[in-house]
């Protein structure tokens, strides 16, 4: 993880960006695929994620209760630009 463009309790509109990334070939921007708020980030700056693994969780309400095991969320589609 590079950046991060916001903190848990943040909301994100439709197409803001939401993390820089990078992998071993590209710098990746992450941006919101819907309207929802940051809840909780599970993969800090500086850290690697393995492919497919939560880095972060999101919900369309604010109070939204969360699940107590982050691979039991469902995905959020996100649009990405690779550099």
């Amino acid at each position: 993880m590079l950046e991060w463009h916001g903190e848990p309790g943040r909301r994100f509109e439709l197409g803001e960006l939401i993390v820089e990334l990078e992998t071993h070939k590209a710098l990746v921007e992450m941006r919101s695929g819907q309207a929802g708020w940051l809840r909780a980030i599970l993969a800090d700056v500086g850290e690697w994620a393995q492919l497919e693994s939560p880095i972060a969780l999101m919900s369309d309400e604010a109070g939204e209760a969360l699940p107590e095991d982050p691979a039991a969320a469902a995905i959020l589609a996100v649009d990405f630009t690779v550099d």
